[in-house]
């Protein structure tokens, strides 16, 4: 294989849906090559076929989905002619995959160390002793500590990013020339995110492998990329050079999904100073018991740890911090769904941290709370209809006035007419977010939480849930916090920005303040971990 020859060459790949219907393709006419040393971005949103296209390549499609038509040329073999033996021989060997979820991944029921070493079983490398070795040589390699202590050690006691280093491990054992990472990092907070794509950076130039990166964040792909296919519902609908495709888009769908990455507004607004607090909270505190130490003593996890805020109306706070910040149980404590165990939570001038809950009943449609999953927090029985028109009812107002304005409300949040009579399970993800927005505004809430609350959506789908909840904060006048990992998204919507480290707030100040001169050296650090900082989508030019 000459050095301009592709190490891996997809040729008008198609592999039908099993019914058909409006969209017959997962994956419709898909030619793209990686080349030894190269790294090669397949971007797109949720069902755009990305993912699709990468099971394809290992050989892990479900049996029914099958290749149409095209070859997938690995070194020269077309791997969709070739038997299950011959695949497996290759996996982990010749060409490797990282997945998007680590735990479901890993084996439950195995220490890290016995899978990393399963690999090179199964190929039969590295015998004896030298399999032991090298298991502690790739848990060093991916940045682990203590590798000795932790070839014994179960996934669940790992944490998200030294999970995924695990993967990173497995796939790598075997020194493999492709690897495939289908969203590493989508779950990860800012801070590991880099640190996983610095490490797969590092490792693909130290071995020259072909990579391939699965991903739907265009940070990512400007941070890694040399090369970029689009694919929007089973099409690649552009290719070429990272900086061509980031900078100079061709295709309409590259410049749509480009638009809609988060990005500091031009036209600030500033918070509403003349306004009176809607909440005022002051001293929080929160602590967990989660286990016992030496001697039967207790130990705490201080979550929320004198956190102290206000919100105005027409206002949006960002809290912004990564996993175990106590974000997430701040917007549990505002909304009486944990206890508190010190502090004032002062609404509209009454402190209803110290109220009893009969007392405390009649004010919990003035705060309402957007969920971060909304297929988990609406009822898969009821229809939408009922699932917006329950709070009210519950309320007080009647039935008939309740679905009334469950109709208006899925009017306003961009809803058809017939999704009042249609269930959960029948919307996509940014629907039913739309949903669960509209179930926390049918009680005409003053204050509305929203938690992670499109950290799942896909690029664009977020644009639209963001942008209507800017849209109805103003038209409605709520004080609104956001809670969110990812701060580009808190720069676009946010007045405030209050950041969170350890239960602790290190700093708190305007979107210009926080990311334009943060004081604090952990501010620093999350500023510094986004992705594609050097790269300013707002400037992207069609070509």
């Amino acid at each position: 294989m000459t050095e301009s020859t592709p190490l891996l060459s997809v040729q008008n790949l198609s592999i039908a849906l099993p019914r058909g219907g409006d969209r017959p393709y997962a994956v419709q006419d898909v030619s793209y090559d990686i080349r030894s040393g190269e790294i090669l971005c397949i971007v797109g949103e949720s069902g755009s076929g990305k993912s699709m296209s990468a099971n394809a390549i290992m050989g892990l499609l479900p049996d029914y989905l099958t290749p149409q038509q095209g070859r997938i040329l690995f070194r020269g073999q077309d791997l969709l002619r070739q038997e299950e033996p011959a695949l497996q021989a290759m996996r982990g060997k010749d060409m490797a995959m990282i997945f998007q979820e680590p735990l479901s991944a890993l084996n439950p029921l195995m220490t890290v160390g016995e899978q990393i070493s399963e690999v090179m079983r199964v190929h039969d490398a590295y015998p004896g002793a030298r399999r032991m070795a090298r298991t502690l040589e790739m848990l060093a390699f991916v940045g682990l500590p203590d590798p000795a202590a932790l070839y014994h050690v179960y996934p669940f006691r790992l944490s998200g990013g030294q999970r995924q280093r695990v993967m990173i491990a497995m796939a790598l054992a075997l020194e493999p020339a492709l690897l495939i990472a289908d969203e590493p990092t989508t779950a990860l907070d800012v801070t590991t995110q880099a640190q996983i794509l610095a490490l797969i950076a590092r490792i693909q130039k130290e071995k020259g492998m072909g990579v391939m990166f699965v991903t739907h964040d265009f940070g990512v792909v400007a941070e890694i990329a040399h090369r970029v296919a689009v694919m929007e519902k089973g099409i690649v609908v552009e290719q070429g050079p990272a900086d061509e495709v980031l900078n100079r888009p061709r295709h309409p769908y590259t410049q749509r999904l480009i638009a809609a990455v988060p990005h500091r507004r031009g036209d600030e607004r500033a918070a509403a100073e003349h306004e009176r607090p809607v909440l005022d909270v002051r001293n929080l505190k929160k602590t967990y018991v989660v286990g016992r130490g030496w001697l039967g003593g207790r130990r705490e996890v201080h979550a929320v740890d004198d956190v102290s805020f206000s919100v105005r109306q027409g206002e949006t706070l960002g809290i912004v911090g990564e996993s175990g910040s106590g974000k997430s149980t701040i917007g549990k404590c505002l909304l009486k769904l944990v206890g508190i165990d010190g502090g004032q939570l002062v609404f509209n001038g009454q402190d209803i941290a110290a109220m009893p809950e009969a007392r405390f009943r009649p004010l919990r449609h003035d705060i309402q709370m957007i969920f971060q999953d909304p297929y988990a927090s609406l009822n898969p029985r009821h229809t939408v209809g009922r699932i917006i028109s329950d709070g009210p009812a519950a309320n007080g107002v009647p039935r008939a006035r309740a679905e009334a304005r469950a109709r208006e409300l899925l009017a306003l949040v961009g809803l058809d007419p017939s999704a009042f009579d249609r269930y959960p399970n029948e919307f996509s993800g940014g629907q039913r977010q739309r949903v669960g927005i509209a179930r926390a505004l049918a009680l005409e809430p003053k204050v509305l939480v929203a938690d992670e609350s499109v950290s799942a959506l896909d690029v664009s789908v977020q644009a639209q849930v963001l942008q209507l909840l800017h849209d109805l904060q103003q038209r409605l006048k709520i004080a609104l916090v956001f809670i969110t990992h990812d701060l580009r998204v808190a720069a676009q919507i946010c007045n405030a920005v209050l950041v969170m480290h350890r239960g602790k707030v290190v700093e708190y100040g305007t979107p210009a303040q926080i990311f334009d001169n943060p004081r604090h050296a952990y501010t620093r650090q999350l500023i510094a971990a986004v992705p594609g900082q050097h790269w300013d989508p707002s400037r992207a030019q069609a070509a």
